[in-house]
């Protein structure tokens, strides 16, 4: 869609201008951990090369791309359960096809781990038999800022303990949605008999992203910092996707049920509680990962796209679509009606990212299959 790339650009666009005044990424202490992963791979046996399962190609680290030894390297695309499981799928046949190892996984999960865990010591195991191993393994986790290095590193260690029987104090490494915050290069332990050890190593940008839409779709996942485009623009550019897809179609029902209790109902008992009740309730309205509050904002979405009658492929028509939206979601969010639209436009922005990042308002994969695979 047209309209939608046109906001794509701006975003990477600025994304570039920011990084080129020096307020990008790329700093001493990024540029310090990059000469640090670079040092260690030769000493490794195993590379996780970690991408973001939605923007598998525009999250690549591109430390790695010139790393051709390919039993030795792994693409493990994490946070599987954002993505659309269909994509995914022709993402790894792609893979596949270009005779490389890959896996899907969500780090938040136990049993996607396990089988994470249970892949790489058949692959270990098949690197003893060759001779490229000896008794205590070393796996690095690489890839770019908060594609879910740490998370995955940690919950590695956990069921690897676990599995193991060992006891003992569990060892963390930092995690946070924000990128850059794992500062140094940290060892954990994942399995026993043999031993093998983790690496989760900081996320590398390279120093400039020369492609717009990739600096977008990295911004918008979290990869880069929001305050080099703000969060209004981000929303925005989410919004632009969901209209351009069919994902918000399956909404339909918290359009048409009747037996679903309406927001009104629910507003309704705040009258009637008593004085804690109220209290605790209005507590609980402001808490937009409540259910009820994203089915709102779902039931919101999704009719201001399918009643507009405007062409959203057109960029003036989008635009105003978004500025509709923006709205009716003060609404939904329960954003206070006292605030001026600067400050409220601001709320939502806020609000819909969260609930896009968490994979609340559904599964997106943001970079399309390569030709060569469909």
């Amino acid at each position: 869609m047209a309209s939608q790339k046109a906001i794509a650009n701006e975003i990477g666009r600025a994304v570039q201008v920011a990084a080129r005044n020096g307020k990008g990424w790329y700093n001493p202490h990024m540029a310090a951990a990059a000469h640090a992963v670079v040092e260690r791979i030769p000493m490794v046996d195993l590379i996780l090369d970690v991408r973001d399962a939605r923007i598998p190609f525009s999250s690549e680290n591109h430390q790695l791309r010139n790393y051709h030894h390919r039993a030795r390297r792994i693409v493990v695309m994490n946070k599987m359960d954002l993505a659309s499981r269909t994509h995914s799928q022709g993402w790894a046949r792609y893979f596949e096809q270009q005779n490389c190892f890959s896996y899907g996984v969500n780090s938040h999960n136990k049993e996607s781990v396990k089988g994470l865990l249970n892949f790489l010591q058949a692959q270990i195991r098949d690197l003893k038999r060759s001779g490229h191993s000896s008794y205590t393994t070393t796996v690095m986790l690489a890839g770019v800022p908060n594609v879910g290095k740490s998370a995955l590193a940690n919950s590695l260690h956990q069921i690897g303990r676990i599995s193991a029987a060992e006891k003992g104090r569990l060892k963390h490494a930092t995690v946070s949605p924000q990128p850059g915050e794992t500062k140094n290069i940290s060892s954990l332990k994942i399995a026993s008999h043999p031993n093998i050890y983790v690496l989760d190593t900081p996320g590398i940008l390279p120093p400039e992203i020369h492609d717009v839409e990739v600096c977008s779709k990295l911004t918008l996942t979290g990869a880069i910092k929001d305050c080099l485009v703000g969060e209004r623009v981000l929303a925005c550019y989410f919004l632009s996707i969901l209209g351009s897809g069919d994902e918000y179609k399956k909404w339909a029902r918290f359009s048409t049920y009747e037996d679903e209790r309406s927001l009104e109902d629910q507003k309704a008992e705040f009258t009637s509680a008593s004085d804690s009740d109220v209290k605790r309730k209005r507590q609980y309205r402001t808490d937009h990962t409540q259910d009820f509050i994203v089915q709102e904002v779902r039931r919101t979405l999704f009719e201001t796209i399918s009643t507009y009658n405007g062409n959203p492929e057109n960029e003036l028509d989008l635009k105003e679509l978004i500025k509709i939206q923006f709205t009716s979601l003060r609404e939904a969010f329960q954003v206070p009606a006292e605030l001026g639209d600067d400050d409220a436009h601001g709320k939502v922005a806020a609000k819909l990212l969260n609930l896009y990042r968490t994979g609340r308002l559904g599964h997106y994969t943001l970079d399309p299959l390569p030709m060569s695979s469909l």
